[in-house]
């Protein structure tokens, strides 16, 4: 159950299956492969096998990050809203 740190695409790979249930709520394990679905995304758990890729994001520019970012968006509107009630 390796965690990626990062998105990238898979370059390298050998009866590779992530979890991906973190950010799409699918409880089955994907299996990637270069030839379908070489995606792989941060936050997700490597399951089975092994494999190589090249990172295209890290940190908020990764679709964690983004998501990440869009909720502390939100929460800063709401946390504004109850200090404008609050005065």
């Amino acid at each position: 159950g390796d965690l990626l740190p990062a998105d990238g695409v898979l370059i390298q790979g050998n009866d590779l299956k992530i979890d991906e249930s973190a950010l799409t709520g699918e409880s089955d394990h994907v299996r990637k492969s270069l030839e379908q679905d070489p995606l792989l995304l941060s936050g997700t758990h490597v399951m089975e096998g092994s494999g190589r890729m090249v990172v295209t994001a890290v940190g908020v520019n990764s679709q964690s990050g983004i998501i990440f970012t869009l909720l502390g968006a939100a929460g800063d509107e709401e946390e504004g809203g109850r200090d404008r009630k609050g005065d």
